[in-house]
């Protein structure tokens, strides 16, 4: 009977740790908060003050407003309420701002916690920061946008002036053209071919620019 119960005494110690251990990990890499059922904050983890700037005594007794940065629309956080006080898990990325004025996103998770009666008496989230994926998400879309302007420039701009060096060059089959004529289009000819030269050399710097984003 001795052997049985120190082995028990064993693993509830073990247990122990492992949640210790468990806690640790999750307060090194996810942020934690736990509100009342009016949004009220409770509880912050160590990854919550750290990524918010936030002392814990400044967040407690606030609502997660404190950390609005204005991105969302207003319904989307209507909608947020909507499912969570209806008993349902919500799940988003969200922008916050943090004390210090900078921006994080997070990939937010918000569970209702309920009592013997399946009442409603907190939330619980967890939050994994996401800020180098929106970033490149960011960068992807901008070198969309680049390209997009690039592929505008060729179409129009570019196109222009080869039109007008190819119809001038046309013109030549007609050999009644005098010395006056004949000058009138090759400076044509000219003034096309400067303006060719300028919109090559813009769309050069803007591949330049983008080979070096994807170099970085």
């Amino acid at each position: 009977m001795a052997e049985n119960y120190t082995f028990k005494d064993k693993s509830k110690l073990e247990l122990l740790r492992f949640l210790e251990a468990y806690q640790m990990a999750i307060d090194e890499s996810i942020i934690c908060s736990v509100t009342d059922t009016k949004g009220v904050i409770v509880y912050v983890n160590k990854k919550f003050c750290e990524v918010s700037k936030y002392q814990e005594e400044e967040l407690i007794g606030k609502n997660h407003r404190i950390l609005n940065a204005n991105y969302h629309a207003g319904t989307f956080f209507r909608e947020m309420w909507q499912t969570i006080s209806a008993g349902e898990m919500w799940r988003n990325e969200v922008k916050s701002i943090a004390k210090d004025g900078t921006y994080f996103w997070q990939d937010s998770i918000i569970l209702p916690v309920f009592d013997e009666n399946r009442n409603i008496i907190q939330y619980f989230s967890i939050r994994i920061p996401i800020d180098d994926r929106k970033k490149a998400e960011e960068e992807r879309e901008q070198r969309i946008k680049d390209l997009e302007g690039l592929l505008f420039k060729i179409s129009h701009e570019v196109r222009h002036p080869v039109t007008l060096m190819l119809g001038i060059c046309n013109l030549f089959d007609d050999v009644s053209l005098s010395q006056e004529e004949l000058a009138t289009f090759i400076n044509g000819i000219k003034h096309a071919a400067e303006r060719l030269d300028i919109y090559t050399r813009e769309i050069t710097e803007v591949l330049s620019k983008l080979r070096d984003k994807e170099d970085a």
